[in-house]
């Protein structure tokens, strides 16, 4: 069996360097150039961008190179799991849809399932990794995408962004109210809701923050101490271990992963982004 991720998951390359598990990444395009997330662009080399005032924006993955990765899955006679980005935040799940089913028309033997996560960055992330654990347990496709389903519909993100001026530039919110948010330290909470950002709070200052989202995790978060939580960052390291300790001492979970947002996300987000993932019910 094969396992398809894109970069949308915000995996590090080193994730890919030693796992089973295929990187089909999106687009970053910055200065008139294309890049092509993870494997010709840093998440850095984003921000900083944002940090100079540029605005990269980004695009999905190319129909062609889901024709050459499904392809040669159909010839190699393998089955295939493709864990995608949210389709209400990308057109990457419809597109690798629609060229899959167009390949079965060569190929009909072909067995590749989709899932759309309906997840962002390490919310899919942990959604891959649970796919690659289970593959090396020798559990079948038929029992993975059970899982992978589930889980997907049962994974919380919680996120914040250090500046509003980075999401009024994507139109996420007016920039009268970046500019408030600014002159008053509000930081936003948002949270991806069947696949969409849906901001539910404002806070003023990090700790009130970090305060509420521990609230949240009580209030949400099923058997904490026995899951994986995942925290990613904006070039901020010192906001997520703050946010680690404080899930350390209040859930003692089994562990915390963090990792630096992706490009593709970071360029709408910016440097400062915090997010929390972790599941809301862990079994059916």
């Amino acid at each position: 069996m094969k396992i398809f991720a894109d970069s949308a998951c915000d995996l590090p390359k080193s994730y890919y360097d030693t796992n089973p598990v295929t990187l089909i990444p999106l687009r970053v395009h910055i200065d008139e150039t294309e890049y092509l997330d993870i494997t010709s662009i840093e998440s850095i080399q984003v921000l900083n961008k944002i940090r100079q005032g540029k605005q990269p924006k980004t695009s999905q993955v190319s129909p062609d190179q889901f024709l050459i990765l499904f392809e040669e899955l159909a010839k190699s006679g393998e089955d295939g799991l493709y864990i995608a980005f949210s389709s209400e935040l990308s057109g990457t799940h419809n597109t690798a849809v629609m060229i899959r089913d167009q390949v079965k028309e060569d190929y009909p033997d072909l067995n590749l399932t989709i899932i759309d996560s309906k997840c962002a960055s390490l919310g899919a992330g942990l959604l891959v990794q649970e796919a690659v654990r289970l593959m090396k347990a020798n559990e079948s496709l038929e029992s993975i995408v059970e899982t992978i389903k589930f889980k997907a519909q049962h994974m919380e993100h919680l996120f914040t962004v250090e500046d509003l001026d980075y999401l009024a530039r994507g139109g996420r919110v007016s920039k009268a109210s970046a500019i408030i948010g600014g002159l008053l330290n509000i930081k936003p909470l948002i949270q991806v809701e069947n696949g969409k950002l849906i901001p539910i709070e404002k806070l003023r200052g990090r700790k009130k923050l970090m305060k509420r989202i521990i609230e949240i995790m009580e209030e949400r978060g099923e058997r904490l101490h026995e899951q994986m939580i995942a925290i990613c960052h904006g070039d901020d390291e010192t906001f997520a271990l703050e946010m680690q300790s404080l899930i350390e001492e209040r859930f003692h979970p089994k562990n915390i992963e963090i990792q630096m947002i992706g490009s593709v996300i970071g360029a709408h987000t910016g440097p400062g982004t915090l997010g929390v993932f972790f599941l809301n019910q862990t079994q059916p």
